[in-house]
């Protein structure tokens, strides 16, 4: 199986242009493609893992990724998937989040070597004159044709700011400066980007001629990724500080029956035919299966010991088996207690398994709220520290969230 077909056979492709060639470039290791990442937070989350998975896949092959931060088009903000406008945000906190983006990538393309660039948009587009900019990519974009494109019909009706009409012309100048420079052939997208990719090869071929090169292709990473990336919590991000190894863990373990040979398929390195094998699992099998995903996932995004952890800590809660000495825990002291003791809602908020104290209540009312393996319906049910030091202590929300009381 070529690297091409494998990357069919793994779900991952959805449309391209010119099919041959791309699979020519790809499977002998001679595509030099791009795919950005705008910085709107301080870390990466698992929206972007699908591509992060992809260019580490199309590397170990002997293609050569370009991770391109969006230091520049973040001062825009794409309207892709938006009902409104984002917030504008600091030229300091751009540059802050993309020096966290960078660190994190590090841990999934080697940049050793010239194997790899990481560059930033900032760096071309900051410095750009407008009246240049008008003269020199303007009249090659119809705003007929822009207006029909997806990512900007869902914007009309609420407003689309002319801020955010401009980005596909900065998104389509990103791939014509990488192309100049760097000799980039290709860029990968997800299927909102569409548009704005095929608006980067238009503008090449406008400006150089047909005989200049450039490639497109569109991957399911936004629809798909996006999707894989919220939970009814928020984000689940790949920075440890922000989502610990263990509850990135959780994550995948938790994912839904029907998804998760999928995930493997796409997220993984696994052999398609070790995965192949898994599809007529059943019942208890399946939680194997989402074992398994949880912990190639957590050792790719952190390493083999944290995964090691947090699935030892996943078994002592679900399976009366392992170590729960990784489990996330939550400290509590003496000055926590109130007349020496500590009501279960101020836990529930304090350990962040809810959000108020409004919320806590209502948890515990419908039943949602165990201490250690006792569903707990009294919502004015309060421990002492004897209760709190007496071995594990483990608050449960619902089905999935845990959290280990330590009183220091």
């Amino acid at each position: 199986m070529t690297l091409y077909e494998e990357l069919v056979a793994r779900g991952l492709i959805a449309q391209v242009t010119d099919e041959e060639e791309i699979k020519s470039l790809i499977n002998n290791g001679k595509a030099v493609f791009y795919i950005g990442f705008d910085p709107t937070a301080d870390s990466l989350h698992v929206g972007h893992f699908m591509a992060l998975c992809l260019m580490k896949r199309l590397q170990m092959a002997g293609n050569k990724p370009i991770a391109l931060i969006g230091g520049g088009t973040a001062m825009i903000g794409d309207p892709s998937g938006r009902t409104d406008m984002r917030q504008m945000m600091t030229t300091e906190t751009i540059r802050h989040n993309c020096e966290c983006f960078k660190k994190q990538m590090s841990n999934f393309i080697d940049f050793s070597d010239g194997k790899a660039l990481m560059v930033n948009n900032a760096d071309w587009l900051l410095d750009l004159n407008y009246v240049d900019v008008l003269r020199e990519a303007g009249p090659h974009f119809s705003v007929n044709r822009m207006l029909t494109a997806e990512c900007y019909k869902q914007r009309m009706e609420k407003g689309l700011s002319f801020l955010e009409f401009n980005y596909m012309i900065m998104q389509s100048y990103d791939f014509y400066t990488l192309f100049q420079q760097y000799g980039c052939n290709m860029q990968f997208g997800g299927d909102d980007q569409w548009s704005n990719m095929l608006g980067g090869t238009e503008l090449i071929r406008r400006k150089l001629g047909k005989d200049a090169y450039a490639m497109t292709i569109n991957l399911l990473l936004n629809s798909e990724g996006k999707k894989m990336g919220k939970t009814q919590s928020g984000a689940v991000w790949l920075d440890p500080a922000k989502t610990s190894p263990f509850d990135f863990y959780q994550y995948w373990r938790n994912v839904a029956d029907a998804d998760v040979l999928k995930c493997l398929r796409m997220l993984t390195f696994l052999p398609l035919e070790q995965i192949d094998e898994m599809d007529h699992w059943e019942g208890s099998q399946l939680n194997t299966a989402k074992e398994i995903l949880a912990y190639e996932l957590t050792m790719l995004v952190h390493n083999k010991e944290e995964a090691e952890k947090a699935r030892d800590s996943a078994r002592a809660l679900f399976s009366g088996g392992g170590d729960t000495a990784h489990m996330p825990f939550t400290e509590i002291t003496n000055e926590d207690l109130k007349d020496g003791s500590i009501d279960l809602i101020s836990l529930l908020v304090k350990s962040e398994l809810v959000k108020s104290r409004s919320e806590g209540r209502r948890t515990i009312e419908q039943g949602g709220v165990t201490v250690n393996g006792d569903k707990i319906n009294d919502i004015n049910a309060s421990f002492t520290e004897t209760d709190l030091s007496a071995g594990e202590f483990v608050i449960r929300k619902g089905k999935k969230k845990y959290m280990k009381i330590c009183f220091k």
